[in-house]
């Protein structure tokens, strides 16, 4: 028989960390099953010094800023449970940055303590067990990792300017980049869905950037236990009136994040710690 495998001081930290993510989520879901459909706000985490949530405007987007919005999305139909936060982003008031510790995960908390500076995050790139990233990352100009060749997608800051792109339409070439982050599949591609791919594919969190046809920036997360297949999300993300134009999807599952300090402060906590993010700041 094979011995059982020994339980590692960071195997105990990880451990104590998904309890918490568990309860946090399930009582969540719970909360919002008692009165479906769940409230406007899943997972938030007040401080004392919180403002009240701002009421949402006829389109169903509440401001938290100028040029910040966020709002709830949920697919309905075989995806009841399912729901998505979207956070808004106008380039002419934020700025993206990628922050990368490689081999140093953090929780949506620890994260929120290093970036105290940032009015909201999302996760970012697949990485491995070594909590090294997959694909290409590029944070204030500095290049980490490889990027993807014949696959995937990328958001990137050049100039200033914030944009998502395909690299199979637009193989990255080694181009000077401020800002960057890697992942797969791309959702959407010049409005249309693009990931159709059944193998293998089963609902899961998802976390996603896209870019709408405004030039406007959006980060969604599945802000409920429930997610979706990526091939069912692409054809969802097209029939909405986001107006996307390109979408990719970020690492997901149990690396799902985002934390939003503006307006009433809200947090959807990974189950995983994650050793990288993109993270949006006013401008100045």
């Amino acid at each position: 028989m094979t011995p059982p495998t020994p339980i590692l001081p960071q195997h105990r930290r990880w451990l104590r960390h998904f309890r918490l993510s568990v309860l946090v989520t399930l009582a969540t879901l719970i909360g919002g099953c008692v009165g479906w459909p769940p409230p406007r706000q899943m997972l938030i985490i007040p401080t004392a010094t919180a403002e009240p949530a701002p009421a949402p405007n006829e389109s169903g987007w509440e401001t938290l800023a100028p040029g910040l919005e966020r709002r709830v999305y949920r697919p309905g139909g075989s995806n009841i449970l399912t729901s998505f936060l979207a956070l808004r982003i106008d380039p002419a008031f934020y700025s993206l940055r990628a922050h990368y510790l490689p081999g140093q995960p953090l929780d949506a908390p620890g994260w929120q303590a290093a970036l105290p500076g940032a009015a909201a995050f999302i996760n970012a790139n697949f990485f491995n067990p070594e909590n090294h990233i997959l694909g290409l990352l590029v944070a204030d100009g500095v290049v980490y990792g490889q990027s993807f060749s014949g696959f995937g997608g990328m958001a990137q800051v050049q100039g200033g300017v914030p944009r998502v792109r395909s690299l199979i339409a637009e193989p990255y070439m080694g181009e000077g980049l401020e800002q960057a982050v890697q992942a797969f599949p791309m959702l959407m591609l010049n409005g249309q869905p693009t990931f159709e791919r059944t193998d293998g594919d089963r609902p899961s969190r998802r976390t996603i950037i896209g870019q709408d046809r405004a030039g406007r920036m959006i980060l969604i997360t599945t802000n409920s236990l429930i997610g979706m297949r990526l091939a069912d999300l692409g054809s969802f993300l097209a029939s909405t009136d986001l107006d996307l134009v390109n979408a990719l999807n970020l690492d997901g599952g149990g690396s799902t994040m985002m934390v939003i300090n503006a307006g009433a402060p809200q947090i959807v906590p990974s189950f995983d710690p994650v050793p990288a993010v993109l993270a949006v700041y006013p401008r100045s």
